[in-house]
């Protein structure tokens, strides 16, 4: 149990000292699955790159990671530095990107992990990798509010604040009403709500179709008095790029680049 003990506080102590390096820190959550969040962190990652900042992804969800495919980093893996740090894979426009994507022998592959384990391997990737200077780290969750959102809560005291991803429907208001409640009983900052597939822009006549119900992510806004930063259309697109490996905003003419663009204005105005 000492040398266990001991294990865990040079962990800490060597988290702390790589996450002094790191200007803010983001975790992207959700209360339910389907909702884009994968794809939210991903090109808000590339929408900060672009703008010419050093960004840094950590995809958190252990069972299900989706972030090397979005940015076209199936196969890759991680390396080992000469004095044992993890490096991470470098992806579009330098980010750098960990997943445990990059650990397993196959797609196929499982992860069949209890609670502790989790947390433990999220304590060592924080403290092992060598993640340097970085601008913003983002931290793409699972949905829900269970082991890793809680661990990293644990781990990173010090993070700025958490991004609410929802989409118009009331199943998925009710279960981010969730999230908002998690974030506030661990003392977390509410960077604020990003609605998805908030609605379609008609290819041919340009017309809003509201293929949801209408007005979630303000409704909790407002429910909570946290910031609505946006709302992003529904594009087709937008899966047959994240398919491709190619964040949709850096299709600068598109109306969800240009949603998305608003979006980390208002991040920033935020954090500075």
């Amino acid at each position: 149990m000492e040398d266990r003990k001991k294990i865990i506080e040079e962990q800490d102590r060597k988290i702390r000292e790589k996450m002094a390096k790191v200007r803010h820190k983001i975790a992207v959550i959700s209360g339910k699955g389907g909702v884009g969040k994968s794809t939210v962190t991903a090109n808000l990652a590339m929408a900060f790159a672009l703008k010419g900042y050093a960004v840094g992804i950590l995809d958190a969800d252990m069972h299900g990671p989706s972030i090397p495919k979005m940015l076209g980093l199936k196969g890759r893996r991680l390396g080992v530095s000469k004095d044992g740090e993890i490096i991470p894979v470098l992806g579009p426009m330098n980010m750098k990107v960990v997943s445990m994507d990059f650990l397993l022998q196959s797609d196929e592959d499982p992860v069949v992990w209890r609670g502790p384990l989790k947390m433990s391997a999220l304590r060592q990737l924080l403290a092992e990798v060598e993640w340097g200077e970085l601008d913003y780290l983002l931290i793409d969750l699972p949905p829900g509010t269970g082991d890793e959102p809680l661990s990293i809560a644990q781990l990173l005291p010090e993070m700025d604040g958490v991004l609410i991803v929802t989409i118009p429907s009331e199943v998925s208001e009710n279960v981010v009403k969730k999230s908002v409640k998690f974030a506030e009983l661990l003392k977390l900052r509410v960077l604020g709500i990003v609605e998805n597939m908030s609605y379609l822009v008609c290819p041919k006549c340009g017309e809003r179709i509201e293929v949801f119900n209408t007005g979630a992510g303000k409704k909790i806004a407002e429910a909570f008095g946290v910031p609505l930063l946006g709302e992003i259309p529904l594009d087709p697109k937008i899966s047959k790029e994240a398919d491709s490996g190619m964040p949709f905003v850096v299709d600068f003419e598109s109306q969800t680049s240009k949603a998305f663009e608003r979006i980390v204005k208002r991040i920033e105005e935020a954090l500075n």
